[in-house]
């Protein structure tokens, strides 16, 4: 008989209210796969967004499904060549698989091991969860799409937020110039990551008060809002310089600039970079709040309201 747990589940697309915490079997554990105990669970946007049904389109899902892509576990069962790791180990991973279907916001996941990394030992089950996503997602952004460099000035949209706060600590760890983004209410946040600059959106043009601060311009724009934040910016971007988003797809966006989408895959090597940075003390979570499992509509209802700063985390 398959040995069961229990999981946050939803059977068609819609809102919050749609979430139930059932109890449902494990997995098999196949070839190449492992099963995690999972600890704690990072909550994002995008698993809001994935609920509603804004992304079928783009991502197959199959009926019902467990919400979530963030973790940080330990290790229960090796599969067939699963051999990186031991039970017993202690792991984080983006779990995000092609199919939407088997997430995190449950006790147990089964994973392909080559998605897992070893977890950064120094910091929390909490915070640890809160890194995967929104950590590959500001690397593969701003490092394999935008090539940021040293030396190199990256405006950062949206820079309070999950993606942007980490974004900020990855950049001025490449030794870049840093501008962050976000309400007033923010900047102190910004800043005490490492934010050389800090401009309000509100009442502000964001493109004029970001030349006031680098009168030639920025290298780079890392887009974590899109919307009017992102138009009134673009006059700010150098000729040369580089347009990265994880939100706009640039259909309503000047063909003559060099624009990048980006939507983050797993990889457990730039994992492994991110866990040196938080062991050498360069990348923290700031972990807002913790709920349990079954306060999992909650989690969700709070990560609709765009207004989290940091990460909220789900400890089954």
């Amino acid at each position: 008989m398959a040995k069961q747990m229990r999981a946050a589940i939803y059977t068609e697309f819609g809102g919050p209210e749609k979430v139930r915490i059932k109890t449902v079997d494990i997995p098999e554990v196949g070839e190449g796969e492992v099963l995690v105990r999972i600890r704690a669970a990072g909550v994002n946007p995008v698993d809001y967004a994935v609920r509603e049904g804004y992304l079928k389109d783009n991502l197959p899902t199959e009926f019902p499904v467990i919400p979530g892509w963030d973790m940080a576990g330990e290790v229960v069962e090796c599969g067939f060549s699963a051999r990186r790791f031991s039970p017993g180990d202690e792991v984080y991973a983006y779990a995000r698989r092609p199919v939407v279907q088997h997430g995190t916001f449950a006790e147990y996941v089964v994973i392909p091991e080559s998605y897992l990394a070893a977890r950064p030992t120094n910091i929390s089950w909490e915070e640890a969860a809160g890194i995967p996503l929104v950590g590959l997602t500001a690397y593969q952004s701003m490092f394999d799409a935008g090539k940021l460099q040293q030396g190199q000035t990256v405006l950062i949209l949206g820079a309070s937020g999950g993606v942007g706060s980490l974004g900020i600590q990855l950049a001025k760890a490449t030794g870049t110039t840093v501008i962050g983004v976000a309400s007033e209410k923010n900047h102190q946040f910004m800043r005490d990551l490492g934010a050389d600059h800090t401009v309000d959106y509100k009442g502000n043009h964001v493109g004029e008060a970001v030349k006031q601060q680098v009168p030639e311009g920025v290298d780079m724009i890392f887009d974590c809002a899109s919307g009017e934040t992102l138009q009134q910016s673009l006059q700010a971007l150098k000729p040369s310089g580089k347009l990265v988003s994880i939100l706009n797809h640039g259909t309503d966006l000047d063909t003559a600039i060099d624009f990048s989408y980006v939507f983050v895959e797993p990889n457990s090597r730039q994992l492994d970079h991110l866990r040196a940075l938080a062991e050498s003390g360069k990348l923290r979570v700031h972990v807002s709040q913790t709920y349990t499992l079954d306060e999992t509509v909650e989690a969700m209802k709070q990560i609709q309201t765009s207004h989290t700063t940091g990460k909220i985390v789900i400890m089954p």
